[in-house]
């Protein structure tokens, strides 16, 4: 059955690599789960690291000599080679370990097909890196922005690398994002995907650069092919000198947060 992977083509790959993820977060969801702990508050569950070897399972079958940086397994082949899949099999540990099921499985072919997961619903999000679609109940519809919910993401988890100069938690103080939008935190990058699907307005992030993060890649590649505003905190490309992420559903919404992510001293 694994060998039928081979067939895929890579936005196939990605998919199959998230829903593989996806069901085993269910499956073990509400379950007592050792925690692994990774220092600084930070830690994974038996479920991120077997959400991760399913994934692993997948990409090999389908994609043989394409080396994987996965959240738990570090690197497998050439960290330098031509393909590359990130791997986030459990974005949103701790939301998961309490029994919050605000979360989602990335797989990212870098610069490339994406597929996010959300193991509750049953949505995949995902693009071939054209176009982004969401899949639900076996049917496909295509991903639209829009900017009307006015709810913006903004993600408060340490650290903070852009302080004094900005910090996520000065955003939501400020007069003006208050009047124009309202702010939720879900932790996880789940929110991403919902900027591409027009569940939320606009996601905000601090952090270097996220563009070959395990936890970002998969939904930045949606939220592109979905046509949102993809940059950095300061307004400039994400990228080797990228400063954290604002994704936002059109030009307009993204107009109106850039002037907020200045300090307030």
């Amino acid at each position: 059955m694994m060998n039928s992977y081979a067939s895929f083509d890579d936005a196939g790959v990605a998919i199959a690599g998230a829903r593989a993820g996806a069901d085993v977060v269910r499956t073990m969801y509400g379950q007592r789960l050792t925690r692994i702990d990774k220092g600084a508050g930070d830690f994974a569950t038996a479920a991120d690291v077997e959400a991760e070897k399913t994934i692993l399972g997948v990409i090999r079958a389908a994609r043989p000599d394409d080396a994987v940086l996965g959240e738990e397994g570090g690197q497998h082949g050439a960290a330098d080679a031509v393909r590359q899949w990130l791997v986030d099999p459990l974005c949103g540990t701790l939301n998961y370990a309490v029994g919050n099921m605000l979360v989602a499985v990335n797989v990212a072919l870098r610069n490339g097909a994406a597929a996010v997961a959300d193991p509750f619903s049953g949505e995949v999000f995902f693009t071939d890196g054209e176009t982004a679609w969401v899949r639900h109940d076996g049917s496909d519809a295509q991903l639209v922005p829009t900017s009307a919910t006015r709810l913006v993401d903004v993600n408060l988890d340490p650290p903070f690398p852009s302080a004094p100069g900005f910090r996520a938690v000065d955003l939501l103080a400020r007069t003006e994002f208050v009047e124009r939008f309202r702010p939720r935190v879900v932790s996880t990058t789940l929110a991403l995907a919902w900027v591409a699907a027009g569940k939320r307005a606009a996601y905000v992030t601090d952090g270097g650069d996220l563009s070959g993060s395990v936890h970002f890649a998969a939904g930045i590649a949606v939220c592109r092919a979905a046509g949102c505003v993809v940059t950095g905190i300061d307004g400039a490309p994400i990228g080797p000198d990228g400063r954290g992420l604002v994704v936002a559903a059109d030009a307009e919404t993204h107009a109106l947060l850039m002037p907020m992510m200045r300090s307030r001293s």
